[in-house]
């Protein structure tokens, strides 16, 4: 790959001459590279590794989570249960799915080298930690609650995802308020969901103008867009999650909408 080269360094000849020559081959250079690295990453092979790890560390830190207080509960094991169901594994998929939940939840379990191990091979994409962090809290919340033991494996592995506690407590209250708009009956508000839940669920004051409002919508709808998501590496069987939660988002940004008519 040398295209850069030769285009910076003719660009460089005609503006600076000789000394731009030089100056425009090493930024072509620092281009091509970069240029390289991204068309590697989004190969197909690569891709392939990032969804293996995905579904992996998904399922380990889930095992991982639901032993945090010493006991894993039914409604954590029910939860599970509902993620592996929405899915739609396979007989081998979903033994796999239960296995690395059992791994997870073991006392040898080491959390480091897992997340680790995962940031390496997604390159710390933000997209992609954050929404295992968004899958994983979504457990945590199985039984409408997060304990403090609960909250505190979280807070460490944000930490290894390079969240801040401020940024955990965030999307901690957002998913909460999101759950206001999920029920057995289908998507929308929920019997005893407030304005303000609305405004929480999509991250934003209630003061924001309209144009903030969008914005902050369409943002929030765009990180979830199943495409997008299965471009980055999340596996297809686990976009089904993330399209759960667009439907919360759009309930609660219609919730304001009609409020604001």
């Amino acid at each position: 790959m040398y295209y850069g080269k030769i285009i910076g360094g003719v660009i460089g000849l005609m503006v600076l001459g000789p000394i731009g020559l030089i100056l425009g081959i090493f930024v072509g250079h620092l281009f091509d590279n970069g240029l390289m690295q991204t068309l590697k990453f989004a190969s197909p092979q690569n891709i392939a590794r990032i969804k293996n790890s995905f579904f992996e560390t998904t399922f380990l830190l889930s095992g991982y989570l639901a032993k945090a207080d010493g006991r894993i509960s039914q409604q954590e094991i029910d939860q599970t249960e509902s993620i592996i169901s929405q899915m739609g594994l396979d007989a081998q998929q979903r033994k796999r799915a239960i296995n690395l939940f059992q791994q997870g939840s073991a006392q040898d379990f080491q959390l480091e080298p897992t997340v680790s191990s995962f940031m390496e091979t997604c390159r710390g994409q933000r997209q992609l930690c954050q929404t295992l962090l968004f899958f994983l809290i979504s457990l945590a919340l199985a039984d409408h609650k997060i304990e403090q033991v609960e909250h505190n494996v979280l807070q460490r592995i944000a930490t290894l995802l390079s969240f801040s506690p401020a940024q955990l407590e965030q999307m901690l209250r957002m998913a909460q308020a999101q759950g206001h708009f999920h029920g057995s009956s289908g998507y929308g508000a929920q019997p005893g969901t407030s304005l303000e839940d609305a405004y929480e669920a999509l991250g934003i004051a209630s003061d924001v103008d309209d144009k903030a409002l969008k914005r902050a919508y369409r943002k929030l709808m765009s990180e979830n867009h199943p495409d997008k998501l299965i471009a980055k590496g999340v596996p297809e069987d686990m976009i089904k999650l993330a399209t759960e939660r667009s439907q919360e988002i759009q309930a609660a940004y219609e919730m304001i909408k009609k409020s604001r008519a």
